[in-house]
């Protein structure tokens, strides 16, 4: 529902608004918290009637300056919308690495809300090909994959990320070439990587509903017959991935059918503790008055955010004709070594990742799983993981054909 390509100009005014919503309305919050303190403070002292004069004449002056701010900031985030509708964008968001990089991070952010507001920044799940949205239809499939092959592997990108991230430097040097991606290297296998783009500001449930309807589309429109499809997630990208798999089909043939493998990097499975830490920050500030509006900033995250506390629920099931395989980076050396349980690779702890319970219990029982020694984004491209993926995905006996899969 995109309603226009976003622009740069688009952007700046998006950034106006966030302006005007968070900074402007943090500002007069801490202000108006003080300034009660202060007035209380001095009413006592000075006796009511003093205090009140002054607080009035205080209230009406400061009112009149937010007021006046906040009117600039939105009367420019509205010059700038107009001047983009009117051609004078500044160019398209989505042509650098470093709009597009914007444009994940901000729908990541708060999507859900520029949904809403049908905000030109705002996008929808597509299949994306050197830099630009692919219809899933056969003509325009075709013409974006002359050389498809059956065997078809997706890429789901995590929180406020796009398609991009799977092209990840070794080092983060702007002078580095990027190094070529998992799909790329998997070509040599018969491959055929397709990467997707995904609004993480979205629920996860919503996602994978998007995510199976554009998987069976994709998978009845491709060019050539599919006999195998592999799904790879990075962090949310691997929640979104298992969603997908829990919604109900009424096809005679579905795209769950196809599926042989899942690897999740890094996936979340039992939540990620950053989220609770900032609700738990959330409802720490707001019981200190001066401190509650800077709860203002943390409270402005997306429904995709909040789903990451708990991870999907246990009743979520495995695809049935799936091999699993699970990645989990930690700082140290050893799974197990220091901080593994909690900082794990920064953002998800290892046991999240290899979805173990303290009790015990299993998510995937009988999962291949993997360790790697990194931060969370490293496994976004990382030589150990491309090795696995190469042995996981290699042509084997024991895969089952598109008719096998199809009538079990």
């Amino acid at each position: 529902m995109t309603v226009a390509p976003a622009t740069r100009l688009d952007a700046l005014a998006l950034a106006a608004q966030a302006a005007d919503d968070v900074v402007l309305g943090t500002v007069r919050g801490v202000h108006d918290a003080v300034s009660a303190r202060v007035h209380g403070t001095v009413g006592g002292a000075l006796g009511g009637g003093v205090a009140s004069v002054t607080r009035c004449v205080h209230r009406g002056i400061a009112d009149g300056v937010f007021a006046g701010v906040s009117g600039g900031l939105r009367l420019g985030s509205a010059g700038l919308r107009l001047a983009s509708r009117h051609g004078a964008g500044g160019g398209a968001l989505d042509a650098s690495p470093a709009g597009r990089f914007l444009s994940g991070a901000v729908n990541g952010l708060i999507g859900d809300q520029l949904r809403e507001e049908a905000h030109p920044v705002y996008f929808d799940m597509a299949v994306r090909h050197e830099g630009r949205d692919v219809s899933p239809t056969r003509e325009a499939l075709a013409a974006a994959y002359p050389a498809a092959g059956g065997k078809v592997v997706v890429f789901v990108h995590g929180l406020c990320e796009v398609e991009d991230v799977w092209w990840r430097p070794e080092c983060p040097r702007r002078e580095e070439p990027p190094r070529r991606s998992y799909g790329d290297r998997l070509v040599a296998q018969g491959w055929t990587p397709v990467y997707l783009r995904v609004n993480t500001g979205l629920p996860v449930g919503e996602n994978g509903a998007a995510l199976s309807a554009l998987l069976q589309r994709l998978t009845e429109e491709w060019p050539v017959a599919v006999d195998r499809l592999a799904l790879v997630g990075h962090s949310m990208g691997g929640l979104v991935v298992r969603a997908a798999g829990a919604v109900s089909s009424d096809r005679q043939r579905s795209w769950t059918d196809l599926v042989t493998d899942v690897v999740c990097l890094g996936t979340p499975h039992l939540g990620a503790p950053l989220e609770r830490v900032v609700d738990w920050g959330v409802r720490a500030l707001g019981r200190l008055p001066e401190a509650a509006p800077f709860g203002r900033i943390l409270e402005f995250r997306s429904v995709g955010i909040l789903d990451l506390r708990h991870g999907l629920s246990p009743d979520v099931q495995n695809l049935p004709h799936a091999r699993y395989r699970l990645v989990g980076a930690t700082l140290s050396k050893r799974p197990d070594g220091p901080g593994s349980g909690t900082l794990g690779d920064l953002l998800v702890p290892f046991a999240s990742a290899m979805g173990r319970g303290r009790d015990g219990t299993e998510m995937f029982p009988g999962a291949e799983t993997l360790h790697v020694q990194g931060d969370h984004f490293d496994l976004l491209n990382h030589d150990r993981v491309h090795a696995a993926l190469e042995q996981w995905l290699a042509d084997r006996d024991d895969v089952p054909t598109r008719a096998e899969s199809a009538t079990s």
